[in-house]
């Protein structure tokens, strides 16, 4: 396959990642214009539900690369959230990135209606088991 050929197939703009129109207008009021590599690259398996371990620098968008196909997953999935019942679960080594991603999903996934919850250790679990007992 050529060069040229390639690059027809590679997606240019958020809009040729399939992503639904919720998300596309979050990352656009986010200034977003298009798509990093590892995005590329990600998505279109993430959103077949296929597994995918990447790697990128910091600031490269990974967060978007995984978190915009899970948004995608959940406003499209037909599991009804309730008590005690989470969709979805993202583990991270330090509280820190977990609150940053929480944050990301909040603004990328501000136009859907999905209930988020962050949960880390050193604080007290009583809130934090109320907010998982309604559902997330």
């Amino acid at each position: 396959m050529s060069s040229k050929e390639k690059k027809h197939l590679t997606p240019t703009k958020f809009d040729d990642l399939k992503l639904i129109k919720p998300i596309c207008l979050a990352v656009r009021e986010e200034n977003y214009t298009e798509p990093t590599p590892i995005q590329i690259q990600a998505i279109p398996h993430l959103l077949k539900g296929k597994d995918l371990i990447g790697c990128a620098q910091t600031g490269t968008g990974k967060t978007g690369a995984f978190a915009w196909p899970i948004l995608q997953g959940i406003s499209k999935s037909e599991s009804i959230v309730g008590p005690q019942k989470a969709l979805a679960l993202i583990l991270t080594p330090t509280r820190e990135l977990a609150i940053q991603i929480y944050e990301s999903f909040l603004v990328y996934g501000r136009h859907l209606e999905i209930k988020q919850a962050v949960v880390f250790g050193g604080v007290n679990y009583n809130s934090q088991i109320d907010i998982l007992s309604d559902g997330v």
